[in-house]
């Protein structure tokens, strides 16, 4: 991490099934950089919060008086959208 933090990522089942069977496979066509910006472009366009989709990425905050406010990292608020993202993810695969 950029950031010297650790981040936690809530992750369901089926993500992470599926993260480790396109880890096994080799070929993969997506970049780490690539699938970040699908995801926060899915998120902005299904409506979720900014913030929470840039907490869910980590994104660090610039504004120094922003970041000392900065303390939650909403997990239990990013679960739901998570569980979705994977859905979306696993859909493409059909």
């Amino acid at each position: 991490m950029k950031a010297k933090e650790v981040h936690h990522v809530p992750l369901s089942a089926p993500a992470l099934r599926g993260v480790k069977a396109k880890s096994d496979t080799p070929g993969i066509v997506a970049t780490a950089h690539g699938f970040r910006s699908s995801f926060r472009d899915w998120a902005s366009e299904h409506g979720y919060a900014r913030d929470l989709a840039e907490r869910a990425l980590p994104h660090t905050v610039a504004n120094k008086v922003e970041a000392a406010y900065h303390r939650t990292n909403l997990l239990d608020q990013r679960r739901p959208m998570m569980e979705a993202w994977a859905e979306h993810v696993l859909s493409l695969e059909s």
